[in-house]
């Protein structure tokens, strides 16, 4: 069954928030080891993939291919660092800024067109991430800039995706993702090294499953469909991490907290409804 690009976006959602609940099961793992494991598990995985539809593995356009890597490790670093010091609805709300980043770049960098409207609908979920946040005192400003690092980043690799979308297939495009992270991780992990135990090797495999599933779903949504229409749709990772926040961890929120997500799912939505 052939998905769409809105489909293929929803369950990338869906798994990200599996993943990032499982990231916060394991605190006492530092983020950037949790990081090698996941992108050992990915490389690995998706060498086998390219091996068997026989793809060339390198790619074309190798100069973007690690472009991408570059700017998706540097936003994948800077997020699970957040997931771990901060309330999960928090950390998400910050790092989903990036469809903002997305749809301003995209004019830059793909040269999309926008309607000025769509930065009206963009501004209220804008606004809802704000609210959602609240000025949270859990979260100090170290915290919050390195949140919207993580932002900006994530909104210059969806770009690159796009840009690679007639010369690359997707898993070729993941593939370069955690080739380029795999060393970086290497080298930090060798200073902040845990052994994980027990129940930690469950974890960090399922993080794995977790991330490869939604880097090919949300690489399959950018290649098939309207940046800045796609992007929009992360923005239920809120939902999801409200959810999960309270139900698993016990994080509770203001009750403004949920206009601000009522401003959020109305941008999406009215920003869906543009052609």
């Amino acid at each position: 069954m052939k998905l769409s690009g809105v489909q293929s976006m929803l369950l990338a959602g869906i798994f990200f928030a599996l993943m990032n609940v499982s990231v916060k099961f394991i605190p006492h793992i530092p983020a950037i080891e949790i990081i090698l494991f996941r992108s050992l598990f990915s490389l690995v995985f998706s060498y086998l993939i390219l091996r068997k539809q026989h793809i060339p593995i390198f790619g074309n356009n190798k100069l973007l291919l690690i472009i991408r890597g570059i700017v998706g490790s540097i936003g994948l670093i800077s997020f699970f660092y957040t997931l771990q010091k901060i309330p999960l609805a928090s950390a998400v709300t910050i790092q989903y800024l990036s469809p903002i980043f997305t749809t301003i770049l995209g004019i830059f960098i793909v040269k999309e067109r926008v309607k000025p409207i769509q930065f009206l609908y963009f501004g209220l979920s804008f606004i809802g991430v704000l609210v959602i946040q609240g000025f949270d005192p859990r979260v100090n400003l170290l915290y919050a800039s390195i949140g919207v690092i993580s932002a900006l980043f994530s909104g210059m690799a969806y770009n690159v995706i796009r840009k690679l979308k007639t010369s690359e297939h997707p898993v070729v495009i993941i593939f370069y993702f955690p080739l380029v992270t795999l060393p970086i991780a290497i080298v930090f992990s060798y200073f902040t090294w845990v052994q994980p135990v027990g129940i930690d090797w469950i974890l960090l495999l399922w993080i794995g499953i977790c991330t490869q599933a939604a880097q090919y779903f949300m690489t399959i949504a950018y290649q098939k469909s309207n940046v800045s229409k796609v992007s929009s749709l992360s923005y239920l990772g809120i939902v999801y991490a409200l959810v999960f926040g309270f139900i698993l961890f016990g994080e509770t929120f203001e009750l403004a907290s949920y206009l601000g997500m009522g401003l959020v799912l109305l941008g999406i939505l009215l920003n869906l409804r543009e052609k």
